[in-house]
């Protein structure tokens, strides 16, 4: 399969590959590596009582394609700085053009979503 430029970028550097650990961390998880595609985020998060809680940094493990690998380490970059949302940076379709997604690949993105979600579930 040929994988588009930005694909390949987030895919072989996996910024913001990794866990966090300690207090103030949000995890979430969705898939599994059996179907072939799981994800995991981590969200260090802080916050004043009357403020809402802002991610400081994101960090992501996923098992699966690299258009898995590289969505997750995109969305996890660009996360520091935001309020803790359910919503992705990006709507999952939005996503999909940018990374050249094929349709039926769909499904993963939705994995990711999960994950995210589950994470921000959390706070």
């Amino acid at each position: 399969m040929r994988y588009s430029a930005l694909t390949r970028r987030y895919f072989e550097a996996a910024p913001c590959a990794g866990t966090l650990e300690g207090p103030g961390i949000l995890s979430g998880a969705a898939g599994s590596r059996s179907l072939g595609t799981w994800v995991r985020f981590d969200l260090r998060v802080a916050g004043a009582a009357n403020r809402p809680a802002v991610i400081v940094e994101a960090r992501f493990l996923a098992f699966g394609c690299p258009h898995t690998i590289a969505v997750a380490a995109w969305v996890a970059e660009q996360a520091a700085g935001h309020p803790v949302s359910a919503e992705l940076p990006q709507p999952v379709d939005a996503l999909r053009r940018s990374f050249d997604v094929p349709v039926e690949k769909l499904g993963r993105l939705l994995v990711v979503e999960d994950a995210w979600r589950a994470a921000a579930a959390r706070k």
